[in-house]
């Protein structure tokens, strides 16, 4: 067959191609309303594993807010690496390496227990001050080890399943792992249901005004797409990879709206008239919770989060909690007209970079569950 043949059949190829897409359109993605959890709980015995594990250490360093009770390091040890698969199997290594070894989140935590703590120039190890645990330069590690692992460990997890064989059990273990469950019920509220919001899930709900647009909705509504569009076929590719875009987004845009909450929350407290001691202690608890939910994102993979590690290493600079340096959280108490500033520049950089609007992060101070009752 000459070249000008080949021509020939290739126009008339495409024609015929064009003329059948153009009679036989591919039929629109149909997007059931509810969630179809047939399989779930068979499909997600690993990922309940995983946020079993993390229920069980966090259950453990929170024994040390009690006066006088220490945490062995070889408890919280045994519990990190326990498991099948354990926090440090499933976890970025860059924070597993913060977690262990000497001067690491575990030991430092442990070396706290036991003792007092009032935020001043940094001796001793630490100790309980207010209501709540903090190492000697009054960081609270029991929230860093904790929710930083929200994206070390589980949204870490979530991107390794996005790397595999996307299928509809794919599905389901995002879900867990998201904290949520297929009856979405938008809310932590146990005594409103039977399948409370945990994890970030649960932080979603705080965010979420339940009018049918918020982070919330928008996650539930992206899993329901991507199921249905892998129940659908390879045709809907393009359905697949627009639910998935919408799943990683808003899963870090929930995590970076928790933590400008918490600079809120701390920079509510720390900017009263005399606050007492259990007001202090309470904003610095605030203020750890941010500094895990952003550090747990550092090393995760540039494909699957909007901020850089560059970023991160800024906010965590803004936050007196360097991720390579010795942390100054005190400060924000002993010296709060100086630097709580620097948590307003936080969140100034961050609705730069996720786009939030004036009224958006003036609504993230609002927990919408407890608002609503719901």
């Amino acid at each position: 067959m000459n070249r000008r043949t080949i021509s020939t059949v290739l126009i008339a190829a495409s024609f015929i191609g064009f003329s059948c897409s153009e009679d036989d359109p591919k039929t629109p993605l149909i997007i059931p309303a509810e969630y179809d959890g047939s399989a779930f709980e068979a499909n997600t015995t690993t990922q309940i594993q995983v946020l079993t594990n993390l229920s069980a250490i966090a259950n453990e360093v929170k024994k040390g807010r009690t006066n006088g009770t220490t945490v062995p390091f070889q408890n919280l040890s045994a519990l990190y690496t326990a498991g099948a698969p354990s926090l440090k199997s499933v976890s970025t290594a860059y924070f597993a390496g913060k977690m262990e070894g000497a001067d690491g989140y575990m030991d430092e935590l442990s070396k706290a227990s036991g003792g007092t703590y009032t935020p001043g120039t940094p001796s001793g190890e630490g100790g309980v001050y207010g209501n709540y645990l903090f190492d000697e330069n009054g960081l609270e590690i029991e929230q860093v080890i904790e929710k930083g692992q929200f994206g070390s460990v589980l949204y870490k997890h979530a991107t390794d399943l996005l790397e595999g064989n996307i299928t509809a059990a794919t599905v389901d273990q995002l879900v867990a792992i998201f904290g949520a469950s297929p009856s979405f019920p938008n809310t932590y509220n146990g005594a409103k249901t039977n399948t409370p919001d945990r994890f970030l899930a649960n932080y979603a709900t705080r965010r979420d005004k339940n009018d049918g647009t918020g982070f919330y909705t928008q996650m539930k509504d992206a899993f329901i797409k991507l199921q249905a569009a892998l129940k659908a076929g390879d045709e809907y590719k393009q359905e697949q990879q627009e639910a998935i875009s919408a799943i990683t987004f808003n899963w870090e845009k929930i995590n970076a709206a928790t933590v400008i909450n918490y600079c809120q929350a701390t920079t509510a407290a720390l900017s009263a008239t005399n606050p007492t001691d259990a007001q202090k202690s309470g904003a610095l608890h605030s203020y750890g919770e941010a500094v895990g939910f952003i550090h747990g994102w550092k090393t995760i993979p540039q494909p699957y989060k909007k901020i850089t590690d560059a970023e991160i290493d800024e906010v965590l600079v803004l936050f007196n909690a360097p991720a390579n340096g010795i942390p100054t959280s005190y400060k924000f108490v002993t010296d709060a007209v100086t630097e709580l500033p620097k948590l307003q520049q936080a969140i100034t950089k961050l609705k730069s970079i996720y786009g939030f609007t004036d009224q958006e992060v003036e609504e993230f101070k609002n927990n919408w569950v407890t608002a609503q009752e719901r």
